[in-house]
């Protein structure tokens, strides 16, 4: 699987994720960094086939209406430290399980849900 972390996300989570094997990159690693416009990274979502890991309702909602991005990790988990977002993902292999299956899996800090 390949992955895209949002601006909002530590890029410690991208280096976890690089480091369970996965191909992975942080909008930091973009070349306007987190100051790329949601539609370019839709459209590098797209063009790649990479699953975007966001905490920003917007690519929810682009989704819903217009099913883009690809595919997406949905985190509704707040605030939390960057241990505790990787402890999350550690814990919870479900995540990729279920958004291996499906488009868009919505994580908080106690469920896992399979939206679409």
């Amino acid at each position: 699987m390949k992955f895209l972390i949002d601006a909002q996300l530590p890029r410690k989570l991208s280096k976890y994720l690089q480091n369970k094997g996965f191909d992975c990159i942080h909008t930091l690693d973009l070349p306007k960094g987190n100051k790329t416009q949601d539609s370019e990274i839709n459209a590098i979502l797209l063009a790649q086939s990479r699953i975007v890991i966001s905490k920003d309702s917007d690519f929810y909602n682009s989704y819903i209406q217009k099913v883009e991005p690809y595919k997406l990790i949905y985190l509704t988990i707040g605030n939390i430290s960057s241990q505790k977002l990787i402890e999350l993902f550690e814990k919870n292999n479900k995540i990729f399980e279920e958004i291996h299956i499906n488009s868009v899996v919505e994580v908080s800090k106690t469920s896992i849900i399979t939206i679409l």
